[in-house]
Order: structure tokens, then sequence, then C-alpha cells
């Protein structure tokens, strides 16, 4: 018959080779989850960043399609004559909105 071991006396032994084994391994699961997790935080603000320079761009192309819609109808977009000039006789400028696209700080 076996000799009888208390298992308190495998886990004295065994605790301190595991703690050697795993300490290493779960450091590199922290280390690999959390440069993941940056990257992925990375991809998502470049996407955002992407759609909000194509909603820009596609502002733009709305507004010069009914401005040049506007002046081939003899009609500015705000529904003046298109004359050139306002009701003083000052030369119209036109009514286009410039959006500002946020870098993050970033220069292209």
């Amino acid at each position: 018959m076996p000799p009888v071991v208390p298992p308190f006396l495998i886990g004295l032994i065994v605790a301190p080779l595991a703690k050697r084994l795993l300490k290493p391994l779960v450091g590199g699961v922290v280390k690999a989850s959390v440069g993941i997790a940056m990257e992925v935080k990375k991809a998502a603000q470049e996407a955002g960043e992407n759609i909000h320079d194509l909603a820009a761009e596609v502002a733009a192309d709305v507004v010069a399609a009914q401005i040049a819609a506007g002046e081939a109808e003899g009609q500015s977009v705000d529904g003046q004559p298109a004359t050139g000039h306002g009701a003083k006789g000052e030369p119209r400028t036109p009514k286009i909105r410039a959006t500002a696209v946020s870098t993050g700080g970033k220069t292209n």
C-alpha cells in the first residue's frame, strides 16, 4: 500500500512551481489583450474619422449641387433671384458653411 500524502502537502509543493510557470503566462496574456484592445480602439477611431470626412465631403457636394441647381433655375438656394446682388445692391456672398473635421491632433 502506497503511503498516504495529505493534499495540503501536495499544495505546498505544487503552488510555488505553479506560480513560477503561470505568472509569466498570465502576464503575457494580459499584455497581449491590452495591446489588442489598444489596436481596436485606434482602428475604431480611424474609422470614425473616415466616416466624418466622408460625411463632410457628401455635405459639400450636396450644397454645391443645390447652389448649381438654384442658379440654373434662376433662383439662389435661399429663394432670392440669382442676380448676384443682395437686397441693397451689394454683391451676394454664398451661404456655404465650412465644417471643421477633427483629426484627433494628427496631421496627414
